[in-house]
């Protein structure tokens, strides 16, 4: 620190931040458990209906795909906790970042809730705002490389994963509000929608790397839905061989998109002195 620099100062908001910030993500954690159905409620394939489950709509994943949601919030936790700690309290990073994470914890667990309670139109709408949430998080974080590999993974990595998911979670939804408002799940217009939701997809994917400079983890997100929504249309039913092949091209694209944009771009390193490389 030079003579003209000031210290960073704490202040109660800044504590305040971390403790609203740790709890948000427990809280999203413990209503998803609960909305799992795993305890109470009903389980998410059977709401409304089944217009959620993976035989309901063509843009709907194969029921594995939706094991990234352990990854996700295992990393809400570690995020959480990474903040909560007394030397990141006048992070600059957090700061900036700190009550935007709040909101998509709460968001999420709203979004769980709206589907508990069959408000399938809520939760698409829930699923918007919590995708444009983590955009802005994003976009933050970018500002400010990460410092360390752990935050790099813990906070860059999870924001982005949970970015790209949301993207995918929210054409199922839509989808699924589709069909439960009665619009048919098969047939032709049901083909060819499907087909140009995907693009619209692959075409989201491509924004979000060059947008983000090549931000892996998004497109891992992202690319991880529309595979499983190839491999459900293949193998499963309904089956639809071109929404599969649509699917998959999409996958391939938003990955590659990400790794180009990112070769282009170079190693963080270059750039504020950082020694870490952003996921």
């Amino acid at each position: 620190m030079t003579a003209t620099e000031s210290p960073v100062i704490s202040s109660s908001r800044d504590l305040w931040r971390q403790i609203v910030v740790l709890l948000s993500a427990v809280i999203a954690v413990v209503v998803s458990f609960l909305g799992s159905g795993a305890v109470v409620g009903t389980p998410v394939s059977e709401v409304a209906g089944g217009v959620l489950d993976s035989d309901a709509t063509l843009v709907a994943p194969g029921g594995a795909a939706f094991a990234i949601w352990g990854v996700i919030y295992t990393g809400l936790l570690l995020l959480g906790l990474n903040q909560a700690m007394s030397w990141r309290r006048t992070d600059a990073r957090q700061r900036r970042t700190g009550w935007w994470i709040t909101a998509s914890a709460l968001l999420n667990a709203a979004w769980i809730a709206a589907v508990q309670l069959a408000w399938l139109v809520v939760s698409v709408v829930l699923l918007i705002a919590l995708v444009a949430v983590l955009v802005i998080i994003m976009i933050r974080l970018n500002e400010r490389p990460a410092t360390t590999r752990y935050e790099a993974v813990v906070v860059d990595g999870t924001v982005g994963l949970y970015l790209g998911w949301a993207c995918i979670a929210t054409v199922a939804n839509s989808a699924a509000a589709g069909l439960d408002a009665g619009i048919a799940a098969t047939g032709t217009i049901a083909l060819w929608s499907a087909v140009v939701v995907l693009v619209v997809a692959a075409v989201v994917g491509v924004v979000l790397a060059v947008g983000l400079k090549g931000r892996l983890a998004p497109a891992i997100g992202l690319g991880w839905g529309l595979a499983w929504v190839a491999v459900e249309r293949a193998s499963g039913i309904p089956q639809a061989p071109v929404v599969a092949i649509v699917a998959a091209a999409a996958a391939a694209v938003t990955v590659l998109a990400a790794v180009v944009v990112r070769a282009r771009f170079g190693p963080s390193a270059v750039r504020e002195n950082q020694a870490v490389r952003d996921f």
